[in-house]
């Protein structure tokens, strides 16, 4: 379940962005083959220079018979001149703790203190890094480039580098309606790793309305928003 509600999605380059939200409420379906596997619930909340973020995916459909799980994640920090800067990031799975992550992002010492199946570790912090979640919302204060660009991201146990590409400007179709979106993708060197596709709404603050996954299987999951409040 837990790789259901994590994405390795896009990176952003650019001035901040002027509108950016102080408050949202958004739902998604997570599609395989056109069947519905799991719902998604998230929200933001911007105070004064303080961000929080929630995101709980359960399993739904013929997922549900074999495993009926919950993954919640949280993501908490500041927001800058750069957006935002994570500062705790936590992952936990209803049915099953072992799995659960509690991150802190120290910025002074530029590491990442990480606790997960009773270990703590630290690993070195690049400048700007996001956690998993945290990237989702970033696209709401920062315009996106046109080359290809990276991303330091982490899923709260290690750091990893991501090269995404720009594939251009398109109409993308969900089910909360149609929009005028920008679409990026993972680019990959290596025909092991997972492909992932993200299309951000242009007038919707940048959010992220669609999100495709598919790993070298060939099985390919599929984020389509649901509903979308912005304020």
């Amino acid at each position: 379940m837990t790789r259901l509600a994590l994405f390795l999605i896009a990176a952003l380059s650019g001035a901040a962005h002027a509108e950016a939200p102080r408050h949202v409420a958004a739902e998604y379906a997570i599609t395989m083959a056109g069947v519905k596997i799991g719902h998604v619930s998230e929200t933001y909340q911007r105070t004064g220079d303080a961000y929080a973020i929630q995101s709980v995916t359960r399993a739904e459909g013929p997922l549900k018979v074999f495993l009926d799980d919950q993954v919640t994640l949280r993501s908490n920090g500041r927001i800058g001149a750069e957006g935002l800067k994570p500062e705790h990031f936590e992952q936990r799975q209803a049915r099953d703790a072992k799995h659960d992550v509690d991150a802190t992002f120290d910025w002074k010492r530029g590491l990442l203190i990480s606790a997960f199946g009773g270990k703590t570790q630290e690993v070195p912090l690049p400048a700007q890094t996001q956690d998993r979640l945290s990237l989702m919302y970033q696209f709401m204060y920062l315009a996106p480039g046109t080359g290809p660009v990276t991303v330091a991201m982490s899923n709260g146990r290690k750091v990893e580098q991501y090269a995404y590409r720009f594939v251009g400007q398109e109409r993308v179709s969900t089910p909360a309606g149609e929009f005028q979106a920008l679409h990026y993708a993972r680019v990959n060197e290596n025909p092991a790793e997972r492909r992932a596709d993200v299309w951000l709404a242009t007038e919707r603050a940048n959010f992220p309305v669609r999100v495709v996954f598919e790993d070298p299987r060939g099985i390919k999951l599929e984020q389509a928003l649901l509903t979308l409040q912005l304020d």
